[in-house]
């Protein structure tokens, strides 16, 4: 693979995380306003969970859309995790010379 190929792959990861980070940014934010406006308009009668449930769905595919199902220990983490230890070897091998 090309350096620039592997830059554009890499600045879409990039992009995609920070997209996620973005969304989970503002369903926290949203959601802690909207319990605040629910408790004081309206205790003992709460509507905010509603949205916090849908938008949590969705919150939680675009997750999955980021980081896939298999993300956490999945095939693919294991190949980019023994490249990532290639790559750290190499590099060290490099230094020393």
């Amino acid at each position: 693979m090309k350096q620039e190929e592997r830059f554009e792959l890499a600045k879409k990861r990039v992009d995609d995380l920070k997209g996620f980070y973005q969304h989970l940014l503002s369903f926290l934010m949203v959601n802690v306003i909207l319990l605040i406006i629910d408790v004081a308009t309206s205790p003992g009668d709460f509507w905010f969970y509603w949205v916090t449930l849908f938008w949590g769905i969705g919150l939680f595919s675009h997750g999955m859309s980021v980081f896939g199902f298999n993300g956490i220990l999945g095939k693919d983490w294991e190949e980019r995790k023994i490249r990532e230890f290639m790559e750290k070897m190499e590099n060290e091998e490099k230094k020393e010379k």
